[in-house]
């Protein structure tokens, strides 16, 4: 038996790969298995190879694993892409129908399975996937009868006649890999799951739920990947909650109609990726200068420009915390799990009115569309807090002056109101203006103004700044992070720390401003300090470098190929300063 498995299905888009994969790791969630999803694919809507890598594990997992152990491959393309990364003792399931040709330099097994055959000679060679998801079963010499109740939660809607259809081309694909079995593969068993609940999701889902929960009823956004989740989440959603969803007609619109939203009281969210994020940077200024709360989400992707749409990259650090022009106080945060991105987004809004400024929520492709188990959500834990917000009556001002929106305050935060509230007119402007909103040039008032902004920000509550997995007070190796690397490190400092050295972990949650109180003592007592991130030049390593210091400890690993780290990369380099 085996308390671990790495299985990867893979072809060309528009072939049934990801319900193929969707459905395989749905049914084994039910089991109580932990997974850990990351699915490869084109930026095109049909064609060009894709593949859904799985993990499946009995103890929690957060990233996908080195090796392989079974590969379905729906054309010789799979095989020869994916091929190296199965173990000696892998097995590679192939379509009949394409004649697959098992590379020289493997020793993986290789067996054809008539997928599109069983599939063709049930109806529609379109079940090819179940049929596949049958073979697998039985070299995982699982029970098939797992998999009935996803079937007809997918399928049921189209009667029960497909839903049975179905799940008899999952059986005949099991039958035909038991006949192989017989000749001599040897099964993959796992171990029995715990059988617990646990929720299967990807982060963008996620960071929906939390808006949700954080009290956000209204989004204004426009499509992008791998952004495009969340509003098509928040469009089944909001209605029944008495909220809306507009796709704008671009994301200069979609930033400034969630900034009108949020000054007339509506908590609103908008969501993009790095090439809407430079479209929106003007309107981030004007909701920093009007003291606007506004709750934005950046999934990064690879760049620049267009750039690679559907890959990983952790690339728009520098540009969400100094992409503005002009100084603005802002909130950047970087979640770097499925339950942290669900916790951290409600807590936005909090934020957002708290201190009244913009707030960034950074994700990352792997962590907003990798699919991964997560523990039932606390629900409790959710609060709303409005900061400064007017609820009661305002009483008149002496000659009938204008509202003092703009108040200078001891900690920088200015009472707000909603338009409507009587005696609480004031202006709004982008420009630079007094404690009423009305325009001033005046260098005094210029001074005044910026100084209470940036008071806003001097001191962020905000509970977790840094997830911290220190064992040592005196680390040979300190690894940090931010956002989905965390699963990588955490794996890699098991290997490190069974070769016997001793490692700490850093993974930074508060991007901006830095938490150097919560970074710099950590920094300090370690021998060196390894800043992995996905980009070409080490943002996070120079952001670290600016706040603590110690350049001469801190070494950069990157990685900016389009593909996320794996754990054995992690564990090498760092051996390698050693």
């Amino acid at each position: 038996m085996i308390n671990q498995l790495s299985w990867k299905v893979g072809g060309q888009q528009g072939e049934g790969i990801e319900s193929t994969g969707e459905i395989f790791a749905i049914a084994l969630n039910r089991l109580g298995y932990y997974l850990y999803g990351y699915r490869h694919f084109s930026s095109r809507i049909k064609g060009g190879h894709t593949n859904n890598k799985i993990r499946v594990s009995t103890t929690e997992v957060r990233s996908i694993s080195d090796d392989l152990d079974i590969l379905v491959a729906f054309d010789q393309e799979t095989i020869d892409v994916n091929y190296k990364e199965l173990h000696s003792n892998g097995v590679i399931l192939a379509d009949a129908k394409f004649n697959p040709k098992k590379p020289e330099d493997t020793e993986a097994a290789l067996y054809a399975v008539p997928f599109t055959e069983i599939a063709t000679e049930l109806g529609t060679s379109l079940m090819k996937n179940m049929v596949a998801i049958g073979a697998t079963s039985a070299v995982l010499d699982l029970d098939i009868n797992v998999f009935e109740v996803v079937v007809r939660e997918i399928f049921g809607k189209k009667g029960d006649q497909v839903v049975a259809k179905n799940m008899d081309a999952i059986k005949a694909g099991f039958d035909k890999m038991k006949e192989n079995l017989a000749v001599g593969i040897q099964t993959m068993e796992l171990e029995k799951a715990d059988g617990k609940k646990r929720m299967f999701m990807i982060g963008n889902d996620a960071i929906a739920l939390g808006a949700i929960a954080g009290g956000c009823r209204f989004m204004a956004a426009y499509p992008i990947t791998p952004a495009s989740e969340i509003m098509e989440y928040l469009i089944k959603k909001l209605p029944a909650l008495g909220g809306t969803v507009i796709q704008t007609e671009d994301e200069i619109a979609a930033c400034t109609m969630a900034i009108g939203a949020n000054y007339g009281g509506v908590r609103t969210i908008t969501a993009s990726a790095g090439p809407g994020l430079s479209l929106k940077m003007e309107a981030i200024g004007l909701s920093g200068i009007t003291e606007t709360p506004l709750v934005i989400v950046d999934t990064q992707r690879g760049g620049p420009s267009t750039g690679l749409p559907t890959k990983q990259e952790q690339s728009d650090l520098m540009a969400m915390i100094y992409g503005t022009h002009g100084e603005i106080p802002k909130i950047v945060m970087a979640p770097s799990t499925v339950e942290e991105a669900f916790y951290d987004t409600a807590e936005a809004f909090n934020l957002a009115e708290e201190y009244q400024c913009p707030v960034i929520i950074l994700s990352d492709l792997q962590l907003s569309l990798g699919k991964q188990t997560v523990e039932p959500l606390n629900y409790d834990k959710v609060e709303i807090r409005r900061g400064k917000l007017v609820t009661e009556d305002i009483p008149a001002n002496e000659n009938n002056a204008y509202f003092k929106r703009y108040e200078v305050t001891v900690d920088g935060v200015s009472p707000r109101v909603i338009p409507g509230m009587k005696n609480g007119i004031h202006h709004v402007t982008g420009v630079e203006h007094d404690e009423t909103g009305k325009p001033s040039e005046s260098a005094p008032n210029r001074i005044a103004q910026m100084d209470k902004r940036f008071r806003k920000v001097e001191n962020i509550r905000f509970n977790t700044p840094v997830y911290k997995n220190v064992k040592h007070e005196d680390a040979d190796v300190l690894f940090v992070g931010f956002n989905s690397t965390r699963g990588v490190i955490e794996e890699a400092m098991t290997r490190l720390e069974k070769d016997g050295l001793k490692v700490n972990h850093a993974h930074i949650r508060l991007i901006h401003p830095f938490p150097t109180d919560e970074v710099l003592p950590l920094v300090r007592s370690a021998k060196k300090v390894v800043v992995v991130e996905n980009n070409a030049t080490g943002q996070l390593a120079n952001i670290m470098k600016m706040n603590v210091g110690h350049a001469e400890k801190i070494t950069k690993h990157l990685k900016y190929d389009g593909n996320p780290f794996l754990p054995h990369e992690v564990y090498t380099k760092c051996k390698e300063l050693f």
